[in-house]
């Protein structure tokens, strides 16, 4: 273990999970890993004090991007995240991101509210006071989401509750709700 020298690097050290799958994965004109060998040694290196996996239980993470393209996308989802106003019952943006069809964030923006935060909602919101500091107003966030939205299919979550907080409208025939997606509502 001690024979190769150390390089000095700002990137902390690859998850062994994560080192594991890049393993499995075909490589699609990316780096080649650095792990190559299959040996058992490796393996146990890799996987440290847990049993082995079957290559049927390594999946793909879904929020990871695809490929390297920031384009503006025919589709483009969006999340809003609220913080608390007035006497912290009523919401107020906080944070708007949009991602484009592959996954790649195109706009991600700290909203200040109008109105005095009383409630960051952190652990949900992951909205902390410092991150409101150098925010961007309102009227900024809402023209560029409205910009950005334009003529395209928007998908997310309780889109209206997003919306509603940007105070914009989307046609209805290019949203596309997953809390409103049949086979998400069924209960078992």
């Amino acid at each position: 273990m001690g024979t190769q020298p150390r390089r000095k690097s700002n990137k902390p050290p690859l998850n062994p999970n994560w080192a594991n799958l890049l393993k499995t994965l075909p490589s699609h004109g990316s780096k080649p890993s650095k792990q190559s060998d299959d040996t058992e040694e490796s393996k146990t290196r890799i996987l440290g004090k847990r049993k082995e996996r079957s290559d049927s239980q390594i999946s793909v993470n879904p929020l990871t991007p695809v490929n390297d393209d920031f384009s503006v996308t025919d589709a483009i989802a969006m999340d809003c995240e609220m913080v608390g106003v007035g006497q912290g019952n009523k919401s107020a943006l906080g944070r708007a991101t949009l991602v484009n069809q592959w996954g790649n964030v195109i706009y991600d923006e700290f909203v200040r509210p109008i109105e005095r935060v009383v409630d960051f909602r952190t652990q949900i919101s992951g909205i902390r006071p410092q991150d409101l500091r150098k925010a961007k107003d309102f009227r900024t966030v809402q023209n560029k989401v409205a910009e950005l939205t334009k003529g395209r299919i928007l998908v997310g979550h309780a889109l209206r509750n997003d919306l509603k907080a940007l105070l914009l409208s989307h046609p209805k025939k290019d949203v596309r709700d997953t809390s409103e997606y049949p086979p998400f509502l069924r209960r078992e």
